[in-house]
């Protein structure tokens, strides 16, 4: 780390500690040739995570779409928000887990349908009938038919 006193190269780390926010570490350095004493911030470098769209474009990640759909999927449901953010949570950790630059939105919707299957038979069927663009009431009753064939064994 340069000095921004004298320009010198070489310091000492006096004091190292997280930042209240937990993104950060903060760092109390004194200059090796003037004494002196300054402090860096060493952060963590995220490349934003994009997410391929069913027609090809691409858009910023962004977890507010997921409780967005979540929210409405569970609507008059007796689902909590703080249930819904932890779903949110286990999505987006998952992602930034397996992807480093892109994800496809099909790959987001398996996941929300997964953890929605889990929680709420009508929510899931909601958000399905939303996301897989059902053509017919036959295609429909087939996502029916298997949720309770599940459910059955």
């Amino acid at each position: 780390m340069k000095c921004p006193f004298c320009g010198h190269n070489e310091d000492k780390v006096i004091d190292s500690r997280e930042t209240s926010e937990g993104m950060a570490i903060r760092r109390r350095r004194e200059c090796l040739n003037c004494n002196k004493r300054f402090t860096t911030y060493e952060y963590v470098e995220k490349t934003p995570l994009m997410v391929i769209k069913k027609d090809g474009r691409r858009e910023a990640f962004n977890r507010q779409k997921i409780l967005a759909g979540l929210l409405k999927a569970c609507e008059k449901r007796s689902i909590g928000v703080e249930q819904l953010e932890k779903i949110v949570s286990e999505i987006e950790s998952e992602i930034q887990k397996k992807f480093d630059q892109e994800v496809e939105s099909r790959f987001i919707g398996e996941l929300v349908m997964d953890r929605l299957s889990k929680l709420d038979d009508v929510a899931y069927v909601r958000f399905a009938s939303v996301y897989r663009q059902f053509k017919d009431i036959n295609q429909f009753m087939r996502e029916l038919r298997e949720i309770l064939s599940k459910k059955i064994k």
